[in-house]
């Protein structure tokens, strides 16, 4: 096993899916095979990380993520193949995962925690800290069948990462919560990583693999597509999506305002190609779903080669106040002759506040394509002019 957390050797795992159910004993004995049909949720998948590092778990809705983190935890038993892991597993998997709704916040503290190998009197040592992290201090002595879903997950994470945990399973729960408590998260779990403690994450955010993760596994139709440097699985998973559905987007936030409309196109309106060392336009639309205050509009540019940023904008940075904002927007970004590599670009748009609450984020949803490039750059280093419009 090596200095290797955790070990997936040729896992697999089988549901039975059933047309038409049984509905007495009869029927039962009396059915045929033919009733149900097998649906393997994993094949054959192998994988090993090492301690200290951090995995990416990545792949389409019902690529078998969620599948494996819970046979991972103990959850669900496999069908064929063997898991090894040093250490104790905390898992936070989905909301309200482990509680009891009818028990109150401190009983399902302690009952969680002894699911995790915490005696009650190694809780009583962490308690505080578990209450005062997830901020529920006048909620403890409530069932948690009153709890929101927000309240649900900080008392989850804040059992799990709590425990002392040696391998740390997290499954889209970062997505979770306002700003403030993902941050805190974040935080958390970059703790942990100077710690020298293993983490796997699920999550359809690529960009967070990119900025937190190690390594990364890309899962398909529950086998293992591709592994490796998360740059090179996210580019992978974006490329496998686009060309199956040219609609896919990974998108962020409560919709208070929304990204109405995106256009992308040179500023000249006689060109319809984009070339290096000509103005380009990015043009947002904003509906507004509810009034907000102030608003932090932004865009970022990635390589398709790369997978990285060529350049990153906001309204913020820019000292361009937009708000409040009650009704449809239009947000023009002109940037000035920038240079380019030839090749296909991504974009990302993202609707936030000041101080960073989602409104709406669109990761990598729009594409150009740049044939030539005379001059040519890495990266574009150009201040954009910015107009902003009533519609």
């Amino acid at each position: 096993m090596s200095d290797a957390a955790l070990v997936v050797e040729h896992l697999s795992k089988r549901f039975r899916l059933y047309r038409e159910r049984p509905s007495s004993i009869k029927q039962r004995v009396l059915s045929s095979r033919s009733r149900a049909e097998d649906f393997w949720a994993l094949r054959d998948v192998s994988l090993e990380v090492s301690h200290g590092r951090s995995l990416g778990l990545v792949g389409h809705n019902g690529s078998g993520k969620t599948t494996l983190l819970k046979c991972v935890a103990g959850i669900l038993r496999p069908t064929d193949g063997v898991i090894r892991y040093r250490g104790r597993v905390a898992a936070l998997l989905e909301l309200g995962a482990g509680f009891h709704p009818e028990l109150t916040g401190r009983e399902n503290v302690y009952l969680n925690a002894s699911f995790l190998g915490l005696t009650r009197r190694e809780t009583d040592r962490v308690y505080d800290d578990i209450v005062n992290f997830a901020e529920l201090e006048a909620f403890m002595d409530t069932q948690v069948k009153f709890y929101s879903s927000g309240m649900l997950v900080r008392l989850g994470f804040a059992v799990a990462v709590h425990v002392d945990p040696d391998v740390l399973l997290i499954d889209e729960v970062l997505a979770v919560g306002d700003e403030a408590f993902q941050k805190r998260c974040l935080d958390r779990v970059a703790g942990f990583q100077r710690e020298g403690r293993t983490i796997v994450l699920v999550t359809h955010a690529l960009d967070t693999v990119r900025d937190i993760c190690s390594e990364a596994v890309m899962l398909d139709h529950g086998r293992v597509y591709t592994s490796g440097d998360p740059d090179h699985v996210v580019r992978e998973l974006r490329n496998t999506l686009l060309a199956s559905d040219p609609d896919f987007v990974a998108e962020e936030g409560d919709r208070h305002l929304e990204i109405a409309d995106v256009r992308i196109a040179p500023a000249d309106p006689g060109s319809t190609v984009i070339e290096s060392g000509r103005d380009l336009m990015i043009q947002v639309d904003v509906r507004a779903n509810e009034p907000v205050p102030a608003l932090d509009a932004s865009f970022a540019i990635l390589s398709g080669v790369t997978n990285h940023p060529v350049t990153i904008v906001r309204t913020k940075e820019l000292g361009v106040p937009i708000g409040p904002v009650q009704g449809p927007k239009r947000i023009r970004f002109v940037l000035p002759r920038p240079r380019w590599e030839p090749g296909r670009y991504f974009v990302t748009v993202g609707l936030e506040s000041p101080d960073g609450h989602k409104f709406h984020v669109q990761s990598q949803r729009y594409s150009f394509r740049v044939e030539e490039a005379r001059g040519r750059t890495e990266s574009i280093d150009v201040r954009p002019e910015v107009e902003v419009l009533d519609l």
